[in-house]
């Protein structure tokens, strides 16, 4: 019997707080505060099971792949601790999942919902083509905050744009920091004929790479506080967010490709839960000022 402990790892569920902050923006921004907890709930379901069914696919995927590179040598589907057949199963389910409750959600989120499926499933596949697959990947965590923003308002209304800013940052962040985790296997994706990034250009362009992207971010999330009056707090989220991503930087300088996994499962995991806490401390200040007016 397949244990849940061997499931979550497959799919690094711990990783979920890379985007789903972002989708909470989305829902705050669209409900102006705290949204419905109906509303809420579905959203942080379909979230969870969108990225499942993605991380599941990716694994199914790159099954081959990762069987040829040491440093994934371990993963589930490669040593057999998880069958084939029941990663196709999880991926069919949690798939959906996210579908039947984004049609739960709203009829136009359900319809919306199959080609935001394709996009979380087909990046994977991008890597055999493109050295833009980082951008795949950036895509399909970016359209989490547009897709809660309508969630909430059932449908396309003033400020729609918003969210879509919020996306762009998600969008150039993670393609940024994909950047720096794909150094890691440059000579592998050389010799399996792969297309990355790093495998193209190196490894000291791929860095200079991921540094204008994350000034791409934080120009696009200084947008979203420009378009939703956002004030001081959601600012000093904004440059801790930037403090985050410099230290990134700093950690990896020279080749110091060895503290790839710490810069991605430690440092990186905070922007998303620092740049949530200043929208939300902003808004709920906000609200509290215009309650006590």
């Amino acid at each position: 019997m397949t244990s849940l402990g061997t499931t979550l790892r497959m799919i690094k569920f711990e990783h979920t707080v890379f985007a789903l902050p972002f989708a909470l923006a989305g829902a705050w921004l669209a409900a102006g505060g705290l949204p419905p907890w109906m509303d809420l709930v579905l959203i942080v379901i379909a979230a969870v099971a969108a990225r499942s069914a993605a991380m599941a696919f990716n694994r199914i995927s790159d099954r081959n792949i990762d069987s040829s590179n040491p440093r994934t040598a371990d993963r589930e589907l490669v040593t057999g601790v998880l069958s084939m057949r029941f990663a196709v199963l999880f991926t069919l389910v949690n798939s959906a999942v996210f579908v039947a409750v984004a049609f739960f959600i709203a009829p136009i989120c359900g319809w919306l919902s199959l080609p935001v499926l394709l996009v979380l499933l087909g990046y994977s596949k991008l890597k055999r083509f493109s050295w833009l697959c980082h951008m795949g990947l950036g895509l399909a965590l970016g359209l989490a905050p547009a897709g809660a923003w309508l969630a909430i308002n059932k449908d396309f209304v003033g400020g729609w744009d918003t969210p879509l800013w919020v996306g762009l940052g998600v969008l150039a962040w993670v393609t940024g920091f994909d950047l720096l985790y794909a150094i890691q296997d440059i000579e592998h994706d050389r010799q399996e004929g792969l297309f990355s990034f790093p495998a193209r250009f190196g490894a000291s362009i791929s860095r200079y790479a991921s540094m204008l992207l994350y000034v791409v971010a934080l120009a696009a999330w200084f947008m979203v506080g420009q378009r939703a009056g956002l004030g001081i707090a959601f600012g000093l989220g904004l440059v801790l967010v930037a403090a985050l991503l410099s230290f990134e930087h700093w950690l990896l300088r020279g080749e110091r490709t060895e503290r790839v996994p710490l810069v991605f499962f430690k440092v990186n995991a905070w922007v998303g839960v620092v740049f949530f806490a200043g929208l939300w401390i902003d808004m709920a200040l906000a609200e509290g000022a215009v309650n006590l007016g």
